[in-house]
């Protein structure tokens, strides 16, 4: 079986300018991602997809493979994860004639990872052909039913209007069912399914889950410093690894 890891990294970040490069504990935030996908096991190409040529040669330092840049038009803030794979899927197929069965798809926004339980993710895909894909998530402390948004005028409500009981949003939580949040630990895909969906679809409807602790994902500057105490109080193999093997920015 033929597995990729891809890795998207576009330059225009809003809300943390330069994301995707900027350092944590001295190393670029991609090379963490890269890192990891050179220690799983079967992987055999790290690809990262980004728009950027910058950041294709950084990402070439730290072993990746960079074999085309990512178009403008799915480097949107609109843009989702099928726009980035399919992209890949396509190119891969009509300039090299290659195409992954499956592709570990890795967020540099989530970078504190380890290989084996990506490892071990990549095997229950496999020993399960009815799923199309397997995503990461951990447990939600309170259910999507307690939250409240704004309506237009001004008041909180529900995200749930036409839930049979009213003021749900006031009942315990345990009466609720359990809810997970998508964390970008790792997601997994079939090629096979992304092409058979026509490019529509990415994950499909049997997803197969992956119950991960809960990790930090990089949404804001302050996310920075708090995976630095992490890495502080806890090590980081990852941290370690790219200390072993290349110079620090």
């Amino acid at each position: 079986m033929k597995i990729y890891a891809l890795i998207p990294a576009r330059s225009n970040s809003k809300t943390v300018v330069s994301k995707n490069i900027k350092p944590l504990k001295g190393f670029p935030l991609l090379a963490y991602s890269i890192a990891v996908s050179k220690l799983i096991k079967n992987v055999s190409r790290v690809i990262v997809s980004t728009n950027s040529s910058a950041i294709a040669e950084l990402a070439k330092k730290y072993g990746a493979e960079t074999p085309f840049l990512r178009p403008a038009k799915f480097c949107k803030d609109s843009s989702n994860d099928l726009d980035a794979i399919g992209h890949a899927l396509r190119w891969l197929e009509e300039n090299e004639g290659e195409k992954p069965d499956l592709v570990v798809y890795l967020r540099p926004s989530t970078p504190l990872r380890d290989s084996r339980l990506i490892d071990k993710a990549i095997g229950d895909l496999i020993k399960n052909p009815k799923a199309t894909s397997l995503r990461s998530a951990h447990i939600l402390a309170e259910s999507p039913h307690k939250m409240f948004q704004l309506n237009k005028a001004g008041f909180f409500t529900g995200f749930f209007p036409d839930y049979p009981k009213p003021e749900y949003h006031g009942i315990p939580r345990q009466l609720f069912p359990q809810a997970y949040h998508p964390n970008g630990y790792v997601d997994i895909v079939r090629s096979g399914f992304i092409k058979s969906s026509k490019y529509k679809l990415c994950f499909g409807d049997k997803i197969l889950p992956m119950i991960t602790p809960i990790v930090t994902e990089i949404d804001l500057l302050e996310d920075f410093e708090y995976l630095e105490y992490q890495i502080n109080k806890f090590g980081s193999p990852l941290l370690d690894y790219l200390k072993a093997n290349f110079k620090n920015v």
